[in-house]
């Protein structure tokens, strides 16, 4: 199979993105190694380093900005908490995954052997470098667009979870000072294509089977569980 030319991988990244580089070579540096560009020193290519630099400040104002939409209540802490939890680089790497991003990368020969396309963090720097790069060369508008369009499933994740990223935590601690013990989480069930996949979680404490829940990931349904079980256990605390 062909590998694609340097124009092709811009113009494949901008059909992804559903954005276009007003700029391509930046958008072509975002894509760069620094492996590669050494290896390539005589072609004057520009490593994707600086553009990370420039994105993970740009990716924390788009993701800030967001957020102070969604939640005009919440405190400087807990914002900054819930910027965490999209804004790292497991939480970069997955959306730079969804994109098959690691195929466009230009790796050197020795990043490229040790499974560099996979790598969580070159994946996640690369993603950083790409929002740098539309930054840089388009505006933020254009970065806007980017995270309304790649990172709505993170920013709704913590949405739906705000007051309940916690509700596992907080059930933990309550069944352990009430009968000292831990729930536990089990898949029932998988359902829809990989990208639109429901899971359906149920919570034990003990023997007793408490609630059932689903959501579109393993993590946001035990926490939906989680927050029924709480429930359960709070209206049987309720005089009747």
């Amino acid at each position: 199979m062909e590998k694609p030319s340097l124009q092709e991988r811009v113009q494949t990244l901008e059909g992804r993105l559903g954005v276009a580089f007003l700029r391509k070579d930046l958008g072509l540096a975002a894509l760069t190694h620094k492996s590669y560009a050494n290896e390539h020193r005589d072609s004057g290519m520009q490593d994707n380093e600086r553009l990370e630099f420039l994105g993970d400040a740009v990716v924390d104002l788009a993701i800030s900005h967001r957020l102070m939409e969604r939640f005009p209540n919440a405190s400087e802490g807990e914002l900054s908490k819930l910027r965490a939890l999209i804004v790292n680089e497991e939480g970069l790497a997955r959306i730079a995954r969804a994109l098959n991003l690691g195929e466009l990368l230009l790796l050197g020969r020795g990043e490229e052997m040790t499974g560099g396309r996979e790598k969580s963090s070159v994946l996640a720097d690369a993603m950083e470098a790409v929002i740098g790069a539309l930054y840089l060369g388009t505006g933020m508008d254009a970065v806007m667009t980017l995270v309304d369009r790649h990172f709505s499933d993170a920013l709704e994740g913590v949405a739906q979870g705000r007051s309940g990223l916690d509700y596992k935590t907080k059930l933990q601690e309550d069944v352990q000072n009430r009968l000292k013990l831990s729930p536990r989480y089990r898949v029932v069930s998988e359902a829809g294509p990989d990208h639109e996949k429901t899971f359906e979680v149920e919570v034990s404490i003990g023997s007793e089977l408490y609630a059932r829940a689903s959501g579109r990931s393993k993590k946001e349904a035990e926490q939906a569980a989680a927050r029924a079980t709480l429930e359960m256990l709070r209206k049987d605390d309720t005089p009747q």
